[in-house]
């Protein structure tokens, strides 16, 4: 009788547990889709800032990503197990993790799913869910009607933070005092119109106090809302079009190199993810830039 009850248990334990998870599930969705329904009404009823209205939704399940559907659907917006990141629903429920609920640019609905750590009391020296593309994207730049100094026909522009330029002022013009791009030194890279050839590179090292072909960690962030930690390598800007030289955060290159540089990276589900992966990665492989680090 024992044996048969040990077999018994051993054939219905994954059952139940899968019955289990599901269900926490299943509250996790409700209770999202409850704090999406209350961010709404508080922005559209009462006018409150959509910073402000952000909702960040505690999950209860206990296994990393969807057990209970391939296909998940909140708000219209559908995700499906295995698929990239996109502009609406970046990253996978973690178990014991977050859903943040915030608005794009465009004021549709952004999904975040994140794994808690940066619910531990730790403060972020600077804001970790901002959207990286949007002082480019506020700036203007981007906009075929945005005047003479639009790149949207471009081929393959390069903003860098070093540039005293106009295009470069207007954008720093829109970046928030608790901004990532407001340390360290950042390039807008990539085509005026494909968002998957869209890039960020951001480095915590000032490379104007380095030298030309310096190796330094950075994070890639591309529009289409990708996350990645790699390698690039310092360069000088000089020329007759140049009045003054600068140092940049990576050599001429074009949107396949800057995919290149990409993939040879790590990829993460959210700023915070590729943040943390950062800070591993510069202090255990260029000790040398630690010290670059933002101050908590």
């Amino acid at each position: 009788m024992v044996a048969i009850l040990a077999i018994l248990v051993g054939i219905l334990a994954p059952s139940y547990t899968k019955y289990v998870e599901q269900s926490r599930e299943s509250t996790d969705l409700a209770n999202v889709r409850t704090a999406y329904g209350e961010m709404m009404a508080d922005i559209n009823l009462d006018g409150t800032d959509p910073e402000e209205a952000k909702r960040t939704v505690p999950l209860k399940q206990k296994i990393n990503d969807w057990q209970s559907a391939k296909t998940i659907t909140i708000a219209g917006i559908s995700h499906t197990v295995g698929d990239e990141n996109t502009e609406n629903w970046v990253g996978i429920p973690h178990a014991g993790g977050n859903c943040e609920i915030s608005l794009n640019d465009d004021n549709s609905v952004r999904f975040t799913w994140t794994d808690g750590k940066e619910s531990d009391g730790k403060k972020d020296p600077f804001d970790m869910k901002e959207n990286l593309m949007g002082p480019l994207k506020d700036s203007g730049l981007l906009d075929p009607n945005g005047g003479t100094l639009n790149v949207s026909s471009a081929f393959n522009f390069e903003l860098d933070s070093n540039a005293s330029t106009p295009r470069v002022e207007r954008i720093k013009q829109k970046i928030n005092d608790n901004s990532l791009l407001k340390r360290g030194t950042w390039a807008y890279l990539g085509h005026g119109k494909d968002k998957t050839k869209q890039y960020l590179f951001w480095t915590s090292v000032d490379v104007s106090t380095v030298d030309e072909k310096t190796e330094i960690p950075v994070i890639i962030y591309r529009a289409d809302g990708r996350y990645y930690v790699s390698k690039s390598t310092t360069a000088k800007r000089e020329g007759t079009d140049i009045k003054t030289p600068y140092m940049t955060i990576a050599d001429h290159l074009s949107p396949p190199g800057y995919q290149e540089i990409t993939d040879k990276g790590t990829k993460c589900d959210s700023l915070q993810e590729a943040y943390d992966v950062y800070v591993k990665k510069i202090t255990e492989d260029y000790s040398n830039f630690k010290d670059t680090l933002p101050k908590n």
